[in-house]
């Protein structure tokens, strides 16, 4: 194996940006890619087999693009990049930053981040019903919500409804003080912080005054029809199968429903059957109804819990291949234990 080197030339006014704090970020790619990167002034030289090298430059190239964009660079970026260069598909960095959706009410460019959300988004786009499905931390709900608030500011939609189930996160909060609004807030404090981050309080609290922007559980849905609205129903892993077919069957003519959730996080009583996981089986062959999955690859907030998310997956895979989990009628998950106790008490019923 051959030892090569290269040089790359960064702008001064980009190298911060790029290398990151302590050249954190030069580091990440000198460890992944088995390179040695030297640095001096804006000048950056890159040795290792050609195989790597190429990698490198690529990556510090493409990361150089979307500086100049002026985007903040991120170690979710890098690490992004990274995993991108070893499919070949580098390119597609800067092509997913090309798509800004709108921006925060500090300035801040709100953009799809990866492959994942931006066939996300996409979609978003093009049906009228969208079922966004994904662990924590992938945008799920974010995105939507800047979607909506987009279409709504663009006069697209007349009305923006965020709803979602009120149920306890495997915890019993009892009798909860306060009128009905303090009850179910708590609930929906997820869908408030990102309207406010993004709207801001005071347009946030001027339109759900007119009635333009409601954020209700999703019982409140049950007896209307909703037309000309951009609706996000909000972990709906938790809905039950009755709710999930009670809120479809509300959407009314010039309406858009995002639908998303977390099929790992379900807080539903024990034996009780998902609404999302039956909508998936149900309405997976209708054209107007678009299905995205966002993975580990697609979690864009700290990079541990890209880590977290991944290292549960694997744990759930290896207990589920070692118990030969399957799952009953109403989509529980049974064992190989469980369906050998039913195996036999039905034979005991037959004598």
């Amino acid at each position: 194996m051959s030892i090569v080197e290269t040089i790359i030339n960064i702008p001064m006014e980009h190298t911060q940006n790029i290398f990151g704090q302590f050249d954190a970020y030069a580091k990440i790619i000198e460890k992944t890619l088995n390179v040695t990167i030297i640095t001096r002034n804006n000048e950056l030289k890159v040795i290792g087999d050609n195989d790597s090298v190429n990698k490198a430059k690529s990556v510090f190239l493409k990361l150089l693009e979307l500086s100049k964009r002026g985007n903040t660079i991120t170690e979710q970026n890098v690490n992004y990049a990274l995993s991108l260069g070893f499919e070949n598909k580098e390119d597609m960095l800067v092509e997913i930053d090309k798509d800004l959706i709108c921006h925060t009410i500090n300035g801040k460019p709100i953009k799809p981040k990866t492959l994942g959300q931006k066939a996300y988004v996409d979609q978003i786009r093009k049906k009228m019903i969208v079922f966004g499905i994904g662990p924590a931390g992938t945008g799920k709900t974010y995105l939507a919500m800047a979607m909506g608030i987009n279409a709504f500011k663009n006069d697209e939609v007349s009305k923006i409804i965020l709803t979602r189930p009120a149920i306890e996160a495997g915890e019993k909060l009892g009798f909860l003080p306060g009128d009905l609004q303090s009850k179910v807030d708590p609930y929906l404090r997820p869908l408030y912080d990102a309207l406010y981050q993004i709207m801001g309080p005071e347009s946030y609290l001027r339109n759900t005054e007119k009635g333009l922007i409601e954020v209700a559980p999703l019982a409140y849905m049950r007896g209307r029809t909703l037309d000309n609205a951009f609706i996000i129903l909000d972990e709906a892993q938790n809905t039950t199968p009755a709710q999930m077919k009670m809120f479809l069957t509300r959407i009314g003519f010039g309406s858009k429903v995002i639908i998303t959730g977390d099929l790992t996080q379900k807080d539903l009583p024990s034996g009780q059957a998902s609404g999302l996981d039956v909508a998936m089986k149900v309405l997976g062959k209708i054209d107007d109804i678009g299905f995205s999955y966002l993975t580990s690859q697609d979690v864009v907030r700290h990079p541990l819990v890209q880590k977290i998310v991944k290292a549960y997956d694997e744990f759930e895979k290896r207990n589920d291949n070692r118990g030969g989990n399957t799952t009953d009628n109403r989509g529980v998950k049974i064992t190989e234990i469980d369906k050998k106790k039913r195996t036999r008490r039905a034979t005991i019923k037959k004598k």
